[in-house]
């Protein structure tokens, strides 16, 4: 990510506050040349925070670029989102008891299962398991394959949602049965690593059943 200089973190905040800006709206705002604006905000582009659209003309000549946030400019800014999860998680165990909780984590992990069995489809354990490997990277897991003998382990370098899983152990224990049923009932799922246990990342072993 880039390192945000003053003049850029503004130049972000402001395009946060508004649906777009041309530079040189930019420049007037901030009492700083065109060229400077221009400059900074190349620089953003290149990181993928800023992007850039073509205006509309208003009259004769071309129309001024307009400039708006882009995909990575979502990680700037404040994200409570794991302070909210670990709220309701206590919320609903203060107010209707662990086992109601459990049923929640019960619901939620069906319908994960269900997504996965639609995005893994058919195919064999190795291919199953790198279609698996591929949705949870795209959550956040930072997931891979590897081929242990006839095993197939998935590796998952990173958590993101440690924290509620630190909160509600029965999320973890979910996600068990959640790959067991996504991937079929020809394997069984063996968690062989787990972060919260102390371990550097969280592996499950894919076995064939026959």
């Amino acid at each position: 990510m880039i390192e945000l200089t003053d003049a850029k973190r503004r130049i972000v905040d402001r395009l946060n506050r508004v649906d777009s800006a041309t530079a040189g709206e930019l420049a007037s705002e901030f009492n700083l040349t065109d060229t400077a604006i221009r400059q900074h905000l190349e620089a953003l582009q290149a990181a993928d925070i800023v992007r850039r659209s073509d205006g509309h003309a208003s009259g004769r000549g071309r129309p001024a670029a307009r400039w708006q946030l882009a995909g990575r400019a979502a990680s700037l800014f404040p994200d409570r989102h794991a302070d909210l999860t670990l709220d309701l998680i206590e919320s609903i165990r203060s107010t209707l008891g662990d086992e109601a909780l459990s049923r929640v984590v019960a619901t939620r992990a069906q319908r994960q299962a269900e997504q996965y069995r639609g995005q893994i489809g058919a195919g064999s354990i190795a291919v199953r398991v790198r279609r698996l490997a591929d949705q949870r990277s795209a959550e956040g897991y930072m997931a891979e394959v590897e081929v242990d003998g006839d095993d197939i382990v998935l590796v998952e370098h990173h958590c993101p949602v440690r924290a509620a899983a630190g909160a509600c152990g029965t999320l973890c224990q979910s996600e068990l049965q959640v790959f067991s049923a996504a991937l079929g009932g020809d394997v069984t799922v063996t968690r062989e690593q787990h972060l919260l246990a102390g371990d550097h990342r969280c592996s499950y072993r894919v076995s064939s059943r026959s």
